[in-house]
């Protein structure tokens, strides 16, 4: 029984002794709120679209040309036994493209009766910016895209717009593909 006793007065003395030495916790720090999007860029200018607004993201597919429609309507593509649109957002926006085709990205947006792919220079992927860096001021360089920005993030790396496919897809210039 005795050595029960001084175990359990060795194992005592280890917990004060670990209690008086041990270093406090480190300070919680508040956690920040989380904006998630996808993404991408036009022109070297960097924006991010909702999670909400993207269907997937693919490699320019193959497509076939369509005769009598503007320019920047590449063509159309069959996606998994589904014909998509496949749209140029820089054509559509008069704006031209230093990348080739090939190394471009598609974002297919899916909204109703609407599905189709708009080519973007390049996809960064998933993005997860602090909301509190949200501002409704967008600097100049983004007027181009002003009508389809909902603001953007100003953060140590640089300015991301939040661009909306749904604001896209309401305009009537965007809808009017045939020339």
């Amino acid at each position: 029984m005795s050595e029960v006793s001084s175990a359990y007065i060795a194992l005592a003395e280890i917990a004060q002794l670990s209690r008086q030495y041990a270093q406090g916790l480190p300070a919680q720090e508040e956690a920040r709120a989380i904006w998630s999007g996808v993404g991408f860029t036009l022109n070297d200018r960097r924006y991010v679209v909702s999670m909400d607004e993207v269907s997937e993201i693919l490699s320019v597919p193959r497509y076939t040309q369509v005769p009598g429609v503007k320019s920047w309507v590449k063509g159309i593509a069959n996606v998994r036994g589904r014909l998509m649109p496949v749209m140029d957002l820089l054509g559509f926006l008069n704006r031209p493209s230093a990348l080739q085709l090939k190394r471009r990205r598609l974002l297919a947006l899916e909204r109703g009766e609407l599905y189709s792919g708009l080519v973007v220079d390049e996809v960064l992927g998933m993005q997860h910016i602090p909301q509190d860096t949200f501002t409704t001021t967008v600097p100049g360089e983004y007027a181009e895209t002003r009508p389809y920005l909902k603001g953007g993030f100003a953060t140590e790396k640089g300015f991301w717009a939040v661009f909306s496919l749904y604001e896209l897809a309401r305009d009537p210039r965007f809808l009017n593909v045939a020339s």
